[in-house]
């Protein structure tokens, strides 16, 4: 496996574009994540992005997008996001990443309206939507499972079930977080039914009870179990390190370092980093 990192970890801190992914190269990494929306980009950043990493021989794997509006009960919100997710495709292709990250968004009032099963419907038929576009680009979709209570996609089982029901196997994926699936208490042998699923993994601990994304080892998440279930599934692509605010911006460059540092120690152990 590849240890990447996502560059929303430099953004949240307010350090600039450039900067973050020479710091990336700097401290190790084999590759880089990028999240940004190419709506909020110009051409100018694209190319900064692309340049630097081309530079630094630091390979861009994936770009995030959350796209909650794809199971929007509105048709023209829906047909806006499928527009915006094919944007963010382009931008994949043009950074020559492998995959699209995708946060669908979760069951509106409650689930008490609107039936869920309609608005799964509407989350299979928009990602088939933009599956059918990723394919055409030779790109990968990595759906990322959530660990909030109505997220469409907030177990293995419902992760398993939605890449069954759009039926791209080759195409929409999964992202398998490893915290996340700690916060739903998810059973270190369910990781097996993701086998031949699995496009990327996002890797990151947390206290068990809340959405964190920290480094390994500042919480409770049993980080090596699970990567090792991952890689009891034949999985042998990038993992990356995903982090949410550091308590201390200006020493954002210690924080990256030590979720680094920990998650190499686990990879090593495992012997699992290439």
């Amino acid at each position: 496996m590849k240890l990447g990192l996502i560059n929303s970890a430099w953004a949240q801190a307010g350090r600039e574009t450039g900067w973050g992914i020479q710091q990336t190269k700097q401290i190790g990494f084999d590759t880089i994540d990028i999240g940004a929306d190419p709506l909020d980009i110009d051409v100018c950043e694209r190319k900064l992005i692309k340049d630097t990493a081309d530079e630094l021989d630091l390979p861009i794997v994936s770009v995030t997008c959350v796209a909650v509006g794809l199971v929007d009960f509105n048709p023209s919100i829906q047909r806006f996001h499928v527009d915006r997710v094919k944007r963010h495709l382009d931008l994949c292709y043009e950074l020559e990443a492998q995959n699209l990250l995708l946060v669908l968004g979760e069951y509106i009032w409650e689930q008490q309206v609107i039936p869920p099963a309609e608005q799964w419907r509407i989350g299979v038929e928009n990602t088939r939507l933009v599956g059918e576009y990723a394919r055409t680009l030779g790109l990968e979709i990595v759906m990322e499972l959530e660990p909030f209570k109505l997220s469409l996609l907030n177990s293995v089982d419902e992760t398993v079930r939605f890449l069954h029901d759009v039926g791209m196997p080759q195409t929409v994926r999964a992202n398998c977080d490893i915290s996340h699936m700690h916060l739903v208490r998810t059973p270190f042998e369910d990781v097996a039914k993701l086998k031949g699923l699995i496009g990327h993994v996002h890797l990151s601990d947390c206290d068990g009870k809340v959405h964190g994304d920290l480094p390994p080892g500042r919480g409770i998440t049993p980080v090596q179990e699970y990567l090792a279930a991952i890689q009891q599934t034949g999985f042998d692509g990038v993992v990356s390190i995903e982090l949410e605010f550091s308590p201390e911006p200006d020493k954002i460059v210690e924080w990256v370092d030590e979720a680094y540092r920990e998650t190499d120690k686990i990879m090593q152990a495992l012997g699992a980093r290439q």
